[in-house]
């Protein structure tokens, strides 16, 4: 994880613990963490089938965030496809655009993987679009409390496009709690 990402979430409020990508779901749950986040990192996102076996236990348990190779496992433990692409996507300037607002969005990446339009993520809406080329960019999936991007918002690119998505993150965590909140108070 880049030190930018914890400062990003640290700088907003978020108290952050940081785990190896292996934590058994059991432990993680155990800490009682008001959401996940799943971070970049290199190479092909099906290699890593533990982090996608995890994201599926832990999805509908607490709010999930993924950027990156996050969003790829995020896509394929909601049974989608990722496909390498025949150029990654690298550096800032990445015209994306929020199919929610309307609005374009200038973003940074580095991938050389790409989540398949044609994947069938089970009730997950598509929720940004690279210009360029049209891959997806971004995921959510409210019934569960899972959304994703395929850029970096910790780059800060442009007008600081995409900090957006870190307040995306907590209002989803927030929502969660008062719900826990509210379960409880009617038992």
């Amino acid at each position: 994880i880049k030190s930018n990402i914890l400062r990003m979430m640290t700088d907003r409020g978020i108290r952050v613990t940081v785990v190896p990508a292996q934590t058994p779901v059991d432990e993680v749950l155990a800490m009682q963490p008001s959401g996940v986040f799943l971070s970049n990192g290199p190479g092909d996102p099906a290699a890593v089938d533990y982090a996608i076996d995890n994201v599926k236990n832990l999805l509908g348990e607490v709010p999930i965030f993924g950027i990156c190779l996050g969003h790829q496992i995020l896509a394929l433990a909601l049974g989608g496809k990722t496909e390498k692409m025949q150029f990654g996507h690298r550096g800032g300037n990445q015209p994306v655009k929020n199919l929610l607002t309307g609005k374009v969005e200038i973003s940074a990446h580095n991938h050389g993987f790409a989540v398949s339009a044609e994947s069938d993520l089970h009730d997950t809406e598509v929720t940004h679009v690279n210009l360029n080329d049209g891959t997806v960019a971004g995921l959510a999936f409210p019934s569960k409390q899972a959304m994703s991007i395929q850029y970096h918002p910790e780059s800060s690119p442009g007008p600081h496009d995409a900090d957006i998505e870190f307040e995306k993150f907590i209002a989803m965590m927030r929502a969660a709690k008062e719900g826990v909140k509210a379960s409880r108070s009617k038992k």
